[in-house]
């Protein structure tokens, strides 16, 4: 699928024109107090700009070169890199890796465990994998659970939005948080107000 890096960058200038808040995963992020961020399908470069002015070191990378194009002429003093996560290897670790934006969905079936073993190998001890996707296009929760724990993470929050309100069974959308340290429990997680919700759902 190819992409226009212009085109789509446009739908969030016209947002924030109109006054809409455009920086919820930023501020998600920003929450967990990382000092390095791997912006992972970074697309135009919205969330790692910001990231960025915030005063996280950042670096974003994408498969598609037009978006990449874009987010270089907004943020030129930034490394942004054209390539597959799965494939690519840095030569560092950051606190966060962060797939924003339905990142897991655009990955082709068959090739999503690699994604996540990608992200994983990025990852600092500490670190925390951060996803936001939309849940009911075909792509199983405990799919990509299961992928992150086959890589050594497990879940530590989960929330229905980028601004923290609770996952339910309803939720269309979620905003998972992994991380490398053992869970006391392997069956449940704790959401916010103190609900658990089965790893099987």
């Amino acid at each position: 699928m190819g992409w226009d890096g212009e085109s789509y960058q446009a739908r969030f200038d016209r947002l924030a024109a109109a006054g809409e808040h455009v920086h919820g995963e930023a501020d998600f992020v920003a929450g967990l107090e990382p000092a390095s961020v791997l912006d992972a399908g970074c697309g135009t470069g919205r969330v790692a700009i910001e990231l960025a002015r915030r005063g996280i070191d950042v670096i974003g990378i994408d498969l598609d070169g037009s978006m990449i194009q874009t987010a270089t002429r907004l943020a030129p003093d930034l490394e942004w890199i054209v390539g597959d996560l799965s494939a690519v290897r840095l030569d560092r670790r950051f606190d966060v890796v962060l797939m924003a934006g339905n990142v897991p969905l655009f990955t082709p079936p068959g090739t999503r465990s690699g994604l996540i073993d990608g992200c994983a190998r990025h990852l600092a001890p500490g670190g925390a994998l951060v996803a936001g996707f939309q849940i009911r296009r075909g792509f199983r929760l405990s799919t990509y659970d299961g992928y992150c724990t086959a890589v050594g993470l497990h879940l530590a929050e989960r929330h229905a939005t980028w601004d923290r309100q609770p996952f339910d069974d309803g939720a269309d959308y979620a905003v998972s948080v992994h991380r490398w340290s053992a869970p006391t429990d392997l069956g449940k997680v704790v959401l916010r107000g103190g609900a658990q919700v089965s790893r099987d759902r």
